[in-house]
């Protein structure tokens, strides 16, 4: 079984089908979701989600692109809905320098923000890192954090980042990008244990091959294992047990079933 510890099932992409798409994630053998969120409004309804899908969890939090009118009742809601049941993670959140319409020092406000949430619910983060690799690791250090509960997601970095998120202790997740043929995730993934990676489709986004191009769902996270099975060696149920484990362990997930 299989675990997609990222997507965001509660946009407009998927309002004609999202239920078919939930399925079709559990019949592909994906057994758990995690629905992560954006902003106050997405994270209410990924819960929503949660509650109706005894196989989907939700993350709460605000996002750096989304955090230019985060208001003190949002910060307040958000840690309310972090204590839901089933909220597993404060996200996603971190620093996004792609996209220029949040100045770079709100951004780093709500992040610290919500890393001290985090820290005082005693849930994981879901960071998210968009040209701000380094700055998001001086984040840390300003704020005396060398050790986080936590995933860097979408992983899209070298090596030698790989190695710094390591020591910070947090997981990384690949998403469909290790796919693509002129990626080279594969050789960053060849040098990150097994025991310190996890699934992710970003669905809608990210689509992995073969479907590259399309919209992304979570029973696809099932082609994200094969190709890390591939690059490890290894047969694909021992990256789903691995990656299974590792993402129980991290943020906590009941063995609830679909």
């Amino acid at each position: 079984m299989f675990i997609d510890t990222h997507a965001h099932l509660q946009i407009s992409h998927f309002d004609s089908d999202r239920d078919e798409v939930i399925q079709r994630a559990f019949d592909a053998g994906v057994e758990k979701i995690i629905v992560v969120s954006t902003d106050v409004a997405s994270s209410r309804q990924s819960l929503q989600l949660a509650e109706k899908f005894s196989g989907v969890f939700a993350a709460a939090g605000i996002h750096p692109t989304d955090c230019a009118g985060a208001t003190e009742d949002d910060f307040a809601m958000i840690a309310e809905l972090a204590r839901h049941p089933k909220a597993v993670a404060i996200g996603e959140i971190g620093l996004d320098f792609y996209w220029k319409n949040v100045p770079p020092e709100i951004q780093r406000r709500a992040f610290v923000r919500q890393l001290h949430l985090a820290k005082e619910l005693q849930k994981p983060v879901i960071i998210h890192n968009r040209d701000a690799g380094v700055a998001i690791l001086q984040t840390l250090q300003d704020e005396g954090i060398n050790h986080l509960s936590g995933v860097f997601h979408c992983f899209s970095e070298g090596a030698d980042y790989a190695r710094r998120v390591l020591a910070l202790g947090c997981h990384i997740s690949f998403t469909g990008n290790l796919t693509y043929k002129k990626s080279v995730l594969p050789e960053v993934a060849a040098r990150v244990p097994l025991e310190k990676i996890m699934l992710e489709t970003d669905a809608p986004f990210m689509a992995p091959a073969p479907h590259r191009g399309k919209r992304n769902e979570p029973a696809y996270a099932v082609h994200i294992a094969e190709k890390l099975a591939a690059i490890k060696k290894i047969p694909v149920a021992e990256v789903a047990r691995q990656t299974t484990a590792n993402a129980v362990g991290l943020f906590g997930l009941r063995e609830s079933t679909a």
